[in-house]
């Protein structure tokens, strides 16, 4: 199934409950309503938007389809801005007469002939309407640039302007005049008018406010046989306004089926695999799915709150989703899809569908190649939480391009992480020395899947005294290091760790002889204020060299990346284990008599 055909029945299901606006309409944010007389006068002015916010939200409405705007002036039906339907704005202006013109002259032609008393009202207001006119208290001036709508007075708290039943039928037909003509549509297989423009899709991060499409045409090198825009991939302007439509409403923040990682704005959604099976297992799929990748939004603790929170828990435990819940599993199909800004369109930066089931499963791999121990102190982090580690100054923009939609796609599918999740974290590392258990787990990840180390041998969870690779070795050496100095001086404004990590596993044979000599008065001075600590370290010291090459240089020149990453690995988990009670501590770290 496309995205396309996947998105057209997203949209009818939508359409069916009652989610998405009709057919040629689009939900925009409206902030005033001027409502009219028969006569053409304006009766009042009435403020649509929430007073018991501070922000003043806009009201969300189902209105007319927006035109798409790029450099030229073309004016809404029915709705639109105050410089275009009233010719005033807050700025400068430079093309306000020609906006306010053009949507005089449109709804001026088009409702020409109309005996419907709204419409006639509209007409009547914009052959007598001049912008002079716009003053307080009638005309607010915090009305300017904020999207309007009129209403007859008459129909006042029931029904605006366009939502009257001769409104929407001139606006059908006006649609149908504007499309293209007949052909077979890519989507559904049917001969259906064309839709020449595609709706724009708003709510993608970084791309236009406006909206920006995902299927366009508007230079010669991208049309085909002499073909116009959208009849160079012909799709029905009933599925693309559809389409764009179930997007839309994805996209919305708090929709419960988007989220941000890095770049790519991601949407997912589930959909019965068979006709009857219980709507309530959908919304089941996509409570869990949000679990998998982001915080779950704060609710009571429900019934089906404590189901999703219980299933998770199972999951993240090593148990496949088939034996816990074999209906979720195997009844639903889950798509996910990765949406990044490109100039006035929308790249893909992945797209995967399949049964529930497999994307549990290749869950529970992620998380088992992520745990580590001690844990992150907030539980399991959302991924944006893992993507802003590998960002200089820990901010989701400065997230390496590419790196969400990339991992996200590894995730999902199985395969291999994309290397630069380990060099963007090696990179952060050797700026500011941060190994912090979000870092490890990643570098942990990497190192199981890609380079197929051993999970409990090579790459281990917790700390492991018996580990002989010499990248961990090494990086255990360092905390060694680390804590003599820590013992002997206490604080100290430049640590080892400072000076040294960023150098360390990229130079070990230089870093290391220095580490080595500089250990000696340190060790010195706590042989005179607690002997038992000293030689405590000193026998930790002992039994990480006796694991290298004794014959030979212990220290290499360099370390592949892998080794850095198992550095790191060593690092945190003997840092952690100085931290641990005597009682849990390795047997090499008993007290000395």
């Amino acid at each position: 199934m496309t995205i396309l055909q996947a998105l057209n029945r997203l949209g009818e299901r939508m359409e069916a409950e009652g989610r998405l606006p009709p057919l040629g309409f689009s939900t925009e944010k409206i902030s005033f309503a001027i409502s009219l007389r028969e006569d053409g006068t304006c009766a009042e002015v009435i403020d649509l938007r929430d007073v018991t916010s501070k922000k003043l939200p806009p009201k969300q409405m189902a209105v007319p389809q927006p035109v798409k705007r790029t450099s030229g002036v073309a004016p809404n039906f029915l709705w639109d801005k105050t410089a275009y339907v009233l010719g005033v704005t807050a700025g400068e202006g430079k093309r306000l007469a020609e906006e306010h013109a053009a949507f005089v002259e449109r709804h001026l032609k088009e409702l020409d002939g109309s005996e419907d008393a709204g419409l006639k009202a509209l007409r009547l207001f914009l052959q007598s309407w001049k912008p002079k006119n716009f003053a307080p208290p009638l005309w607010p001036d915090e009305m300017r640039d904020l999207n309007v709508v009129f209403e007859l007075a008459a129909d006042h708290g029931r029904r605006f302007l366009h939502e009257r039943p001769a409104a929407r039928a001139l606006w059908e037909r006006l649609n149908a005049e504007g499309a293209g003509g007949l052909a077979v549509c890519l989507v559904t297989g049917e001969a259906a008018p064309v839709a020449r423009l595609h709706p724009a899709v708003k709510g993608v991060w970084g791309a236009q406010s406006s909206g920006a499409s995902l299927v366009s045409f508007n230079l010669d090198a991208f049309t085909s046989y002499g073909h116009e825009q959208g009849d160079n991939a012909p799709v029905s302007a009933t599925v693309a306004a559809r389409y764009t439509g179930a997007l839309n409403e994805c996209l919305k923040r708090g929709s419960g089926h988007f989220l941000q990682l890095g770049d790519a704005s991601t949407i997912f959604w589930a959909e019965p695999k068979e006709e009857g099976l219980d709507a309530g297992l959908l919304e089941l799929a996509e409570s869990v799915a949000i679990g998998f990748f982001d915080e779950p939004p704060p609710v009571d603790m429900g019934a089906q709150a404590q189901q999703v929170q219980a299933i998770l828990l199972r999951i993240r435990a090593g148990e496949r989703l088939a034996d816990l819940k074999p209906e979720l599993a195997e009844g639903v199909r889950f798509h996910v899809l990765g949406l990044a800004p490109n100039a006035a369109r929308l790249s893909v930066r992945f797209y995967w569908q399949d049964d529930f089931g497999v994307l549990a499963d290749n869950y529970r791999r992620f998380s088992a190649e992520m745990a580590i121990a001690p844990p992150p102190r907030s539980g399991n982090p959302p991924l944006w939480r893992y993507l802003r580690e590998t960002a200089v100054l820990g901010k989701s923009e400065n997230v390496p391009p590419n790196l969400a939609g990339e991992w996200l796609r590894a995730i999902l599918t199985g395969s291999d992480y994309p290397l630069t999740l380990l060099s963007s974290v090696l990179m952060r590392l050797r700026a500011d020395g941060d190994v912090n258990a979000l870092r490890v787990a990643m570098l942990r990840a990497v190192l199981i899947r890609n380079f197929k180390l051993h999970p409990e041998k090579e790459a281990p969870v917790a700390f492991d005294p018996d580990n002989e690779n010499k990248g961990y070795l090494l990086g255990r050496l360092f905390a060694v290091y680390e804590q003599i100095q820590s013992a002997a001086l206490g604080g100290v404004n430049a640590s080892i760790k400072d000076k040294f990590y960023g150098s360390a596993p990229a130079q070990p044979q230089k870093v290391f002889a220095m580490l080595d000599r500089g250990s000696a008065p340190h060790l010195s001075k706590l042989g005179k204020t607690r002997p038992g600590q000293k030689v405590n370290l000193e026998k930790l010291v002992f039994s990480i060299m006796e694991k290298m090459s004794p014959d030979g240089d212990p220290f290499p020149v360099a370390l592949a990346p892998q080794e850095q990453a198992l550095f790191g690995l060593g690092y945190y988990h003997q840092r952690n284990e100085f931290f641990k009670p005597a009682k849990d501590a390795a047997p090499q770290e008993e007290t000395a008599e």
